[in-house]
């Protein structure tokens, strides 16, 4: 069978687009990274479960800590304030040009591996702003795949949630039998959501106007 690495966090974006690539018919390849978040063990926990759940071929966790140490982002940060409202521009929970090391770690395993594809759960419609989030950004991935990857290896950076509502991504999750109970989004707490925070809010939205209940506790 064909196989993909997904990049999955634990939150319900990669849980859906985790659960998309099974459906399309590829064998997974998980990888969680840990970056000095603030939630890393509650993130780690669902990560590991949904590997688990849909039986990866492996899960493998590579620690980012530098990412911490460079810092210039709330959530790796506890002195940087975190808004509990919705804001202008680009929000303190930015972590500063993250997404292009994850894919770039995601492509090194995908070549590695022999995968088809890579998968991440990017969205552009319901998210929070972050630049490294756009569909210009990951054309401009998939160029780089090309050019700095082996001639005989050829890997499809798929980002299937990007034009899709929080509402949307829901409803494809139900779909899918996703189990959301096992998926966290909060930037902060790591037992009860604290149902604030931008991800949270987010989250909340999507669950409220796909008219189903989100399992998770909150504060």
């Amino acid at each position: 069978m064909k196989s993909a690495v997904v990049l999955l966090s634990g939150g319900m974006d990669s849980a859906v687009c985790a659960a998309i690539a099974k459906n399309e018919g590829f064998n997974l390849f998980v990888l969680h990274v840990n970056y000095g978040q603030r939630t890393k063990i509650k993130e780690y926990s669902c990560a590991k479960e949904l590997s688990l759940f849909y039986n990866a071929l492996d899960f493998k966790v590579i620690n980012l800590d530098f990412l911490k140490e460079i810092g210039g982002s709330g959530l790796t940060d506890n002195s940087i304030e975190l808004p509990k409202t919705e804001t202008e521009g680009i929000p303190p929970s930015y972590v500063p040009f993250r997404n292009s090391i994850l894919l770039s770690l995601a492509t090194a395993w995908a070549e590695v591996v022999g995968a088809e594809a890579i998968y991440y759960g990017a969205n552009s419609i319901d998210f929070s702003g972050y630049p490294d989030c756009r569909p210009l950004f990951f054309e401009a991935f998939q160029k780089l795949i090309d050019a700095g990857t082996k001639d005989e290896t050829k890997i499809k950076l798929k980002t299937p949630l990007a034009y899709m509502s929080k509402s949307d991504i829901v409803k494809k999750g139900v779909d899918l039998n996703v189990p959301f109970e096992r998926t966290w989004s909060c930037y902060t707490e790591n037992d009860k959501a604290c149902g604030l925070c931008d991800s949270c809010r987010l989250r909340l939205k999507g669950f409220q106007e796909a008219g189903e209940k989100d399992p998770i506790k909150y504060s």
